[in-house]
C-alpha cells in the first residue's frame, strides 16, 4: 500500500467515528477521511428518541467526540459531504461536487434511512433518524394535542412514551396482534402492550393505514384507516422500519443483500472494501449466517474489527447481539439473536406483573438469547448463556435464587454440548 496509505470511511455516523478511532488506536499511521452527508459531527441515535427526545440529555452528550478531537488525531472530517460513486478499478470515491480521492481502502458506514410512506409528504409528518427531526418532534411536542404514531416497533414505543412524558395524546397504531408481536413472542410482547396502556396510550392493533388526511394547506390533520376509522391527530410520526443505504454499493456491483454482505472479517465482495455498521449484512460465526442488524451495538463494536481487517490484522466480529431500550419506568437489554418462530420453549424468572423479570428464548433445550427488564449486572452472563450452546435445566434457568453463572456451571457440568 505504500508508506502513506489513504483510507477513506463513508458516513460519519457512530460506525465511522469508531472505525476511524479505532485505525489511529491500532496505530494507523496513514490519511484517513471521513464524509458525512449530515452538517453535524458524528453522534450516537439511541438519545434521539429516548432522553434526547424528552430534553433530559444535553445535546453535546450525543456526540461520539469533541470536534477537537478530529484535528488532534489527524482526521479529515468532511460533514455536509455526499460520496456519489465508488469508481473500484480506479480505486477512487467521486465526491458530489466532482472531486475524486484515491483510497488504499475502503469502509462503508452508509447506515440506514427511515421506510417512508408512499403519501406522507406532508410537513407534518414526522420521521425519526437525525439530530433535525428530534428537535422538531420535540418542539412539535410543545403546542400538539394528539399524535398518531404509525408502527409500533421499537422507535414507536419510544416515541409514544416521550409524547405522554410531554403530555401529548397518543393513538399508537399497530398492523400486527400486538406490537414485537415477531420478535418477542406473546407473552412478552404483551408486557409492552399493557405498559403504554397503562401509561394511557390509546393503542390500535389488526391497524391497517389507508392514508394520511391532510388539510388544504399539506398539513397533516390525522389518519383513515381500512376500516373506515379515522384518527384525528395534529401531528403524525411514522416508525415502520428502515431500510440499509445500499444505492453506493450497489451501483458499485458490490454483492448486496438486505445489506452490503461482509464476511466475519467485514469484508465486502472486493478485497479492498469494508462495511459496517447498520449497512453491514455480516456472516456470524456463532449463528453460522448472515446477520443485518440495526442497533446501536453493531455500529460501536463493528468498527474495531473493520478498522484491524482493513490494515491486514486478524479480526473476526463474533459478538452476541445486543440492543436495548427505555420506556417509562421500564429499561431493558436484549442479548443474542432469534428469529421468528425460531425457539420452542420461553422460560421467565422474576416478577413480570412487577416488571423485573428475565425471559429466555430457547430452542432444544439451549439459551439462544434472553432479555433483561429492570434487572441490572446479568448482561454478561445472559451472553455467556448464549455464547456457550449448552443445555441447560429449564426449572434452575426460571429460579431467580439460583446465579445465571451457577446455571451455566451446571449445563457445563452436565455436559449439554452436541
Amino acid at each position: 500500500m505504500g508508506a502513506q496509505p489513504t483510507f477513506v470511511i463513508v458516513g460519519a455516523g457512530l460506525a465511522g467515528a469508531k472505525a476511524a478511532e479505532s485505525l489511529r488506536t491500532e496505530g494507523f499511521k496513514g490519511r484517513i477521511l471521513l464524509f458525512g452527508e449530515e452538517p453535524e459531527r458524528p453522534y450516537e441515535r439511541p438519545a434521539l428518541s429516548k432522553s434526547f427526545l424528552q430534553g433530559l440529555s444535553e445535546r453535546a452528550k450525543i456526540y461520539v467526540h469533541s470536534r477537537q478531537w478530529y484535528a488532534d488525531h489527524d482526521i479529515e472530517l468532511h460533514t455536509s459531504t455526499r460520496v456519489a460513486a465508488i469508481d473500484r478499478p480506479g480505486r477512487q470515491v467521486q465526491l458530489a461536487g466532482g472531486e475524486r480521492i484515491t483510497y488504499d481502502k475502503l469502509l462503508l458506514a452508509t447506515g440506514a434511512s427511515p421506510r417512508e410512506l408512499p403519501d406522507a409528504g406532508s410537513h407534518s409528518v414526522y420521521y425519526l433518524r437525525r439530530i433535525e427531526d428530534c428537535l422538531q418532534l420535540r418542539f412539535a411536542f410543545t403546542t400538539a394535542r394528539r399524535v398518531a404514531i404509525i408502527g409500533g416497533g421499537w422507535i414507536g414505543l419510544e416515541v409514544a412514551a416521550a409524547a405522554r412524558a410531554a403530555n401529548v395524546e397518543v393513538v399508537l397504531l399497530e398492523r400486527g396482534e400486538v406490537p414485537l408481536l415477531r420478535l418477542l413472542g406473546r407473552d412478552t410482547a404483551d408486557v409492552f402492550a399493557r405498559l403504554h396502556r397503562a401509561h394511557g396510550v390509546d393503542l390500535r392493533t389488526g391497524a391497517h393505514l389507508r392514508h394520511i388526511i391532510t388539510n388544504a394547506d399539506g398539513r397533516a390533520t390525522g389518519v383513515q384507516l381500512d376500516d373506515g376509522s379515522r384518527v384525528e391527530a395534529d401531528l403524525v410520526v411514522v416508525g415502520v422500519g428502515a431500510l440499509p443505504n445500499i444505492s453506493l454499493a450497489e451501483e458499485a456491483g458490490l454483492l448486496v443483500d438486505n445489506g452490503v454482505k461482509v464476511d466475519e472479517h467485514l469484508r465486502t465482495s472486493d478485497p479492498d472494501i469494508f462495511a459496517a455498521g447498520d449497512v453491514a449484512n455480516a456472516f456470524h460465526p456463532m449463528l453460522g449466517r448472515h446477520i443485518r442488524i440495526e442497533h446501536w451495538f453493531n455500529a460501536l463494536s463493528q468498527p474495531a474489527v473493520a478498522a484491524r481487517s482493513m490494515m491486514g490484522l486478524e479480526a473476526s466480529y463474533d459478538e452476541v447481539p445486543y440492543f436495548y431500550s427505555d420506556q417509562y419506568q421500564l429499561g431493558m437489554e436484549y442479548s443474542g439473536h432469534v428469529g421468528p418462530g425460531g425457539y420452542d420453549q420461553v422460560i421467565f424468572r422474576g416478577d413480570k406483573d412487577a416488571l423485573e423479570f428475565v425471559v429466555f428464548w430457547l430452542k432444544d433445550h439451549k439459551v439462544l438469547a434472553g432479555m433483561n427488564v429492570n434487572i441490572w449486572d446479568v448482561t454478561e452472563a445472559i451472553k455467556d448463556l448464549v455464547r456457550s450452546g449448552l443445555k441447560v435445566d429449564g426449572a434452575k434457568l426460571a429460579d431467580a435464587a439460583i446465579p445465571l453463572p451457577d446455571v451455566l456451571a451446571d449445563a457445563a457440568g452436565n455436559n449439554g454440548r452436541h
